[in-house]
């Protein structure tokens, strides 16, 4: 695993558990909007058994783990690391773009996945170049596939940016989603982006009527779907 930096403690990122937040290096996607940008370059790394050794120290006040990125299913080492932290007796929620369903297969098979929170920015028909160097969009849907298939819960995430996310490609998006499945819309911060360049240009980020007309939207077609 290569891990680029360790959050001790969260209350926000996993439902109804107190968490640490593992952070992996590494990204197959180039979303402007990342606002992990770090992750994205190589830099200084935490050691694998440093982080399990704190995690150890931690299980009487920890009841999880998100592993988060980066996109953690490019990493080697991610499903012997979940072992590591099952035997530790932690629950486990992935954060994932869905790029590589082999992975994400994988892990559910084994059981190493408590909570999985999936990423889907445009319509999977038409994955922009400007957010996957190759298109992606097949992966996208077949991870979907998965995870409506598996009873692990899960939540998918739809960041709000043109030209990615509109009218049309938020009803492709929807119509793959179960209807008691959380879609979250997430607003994105500007502040500290991958790209700010492009939100110079031709991008921009949704305002909050535009997010309440794409909730709307959903509603009306009987989706559970949240603004966060």
């Amino acid at each position: 695993m290569r891990i680029g930096a360790l959050q001790k403690t969260t209350m926000l990122d996993f439902p109804g558990r107190v968490s640490a937040i593992v952070f992996a290096q590494g990204c197959n996607f180039v979303c402007p909007y990342c606002h992990n940008p770090d992750l994205k370059r190589q830099g200084d790394l935490l050691e694998p058994d440093g982080v399990l050794e704190f995690l150890t120290r931690r299980r009487r006040l920890l009841e999880g783990v998100v592993i988060t990125g980066g996109e953690p299913t490019l990493q080697e080492g991610l499903a012997e690391f979940c072992r590591e932290l099952k035997e530790l007796g932690y629950a486990i929620k992935l954060d994932t773009n869905g790029s590589r369903p082999d992975v994400l297969e994988r892990l559910l098979r084994e059981n190493l996945l408590d909570y999985v929170a999936m990423d889907v920015k445009a319509d999977p028909r038409r994955y922009p170049r400007e957010i996957s160097a190759a298109d992606a969009g097949d992966a996208v849907s077949a991870s979907v596939d998965i995870l409506n298939g598996s009873p692990v819960p899960r939540e998918f995430r739809v960041p709000c940016a043109e030209p990615f996310i509109n009218r049309e490609s938020f009803q492709a998006i929807l119509e793959m989603i179960p209807g008691d499945i959380p879609i979250f819309l997430q607003k994105i911060r500007l502040e500290r982006v991958l790209d700010p360049d492009f939100f110079a240009g031709r991008g921009r980020a949704l305002n909050r009527a535009e997010m309440e007309l794409l909730r709307a939207q959903a509603d009306s077609r009987g989706k559970t779907c949240l603004i966060r």
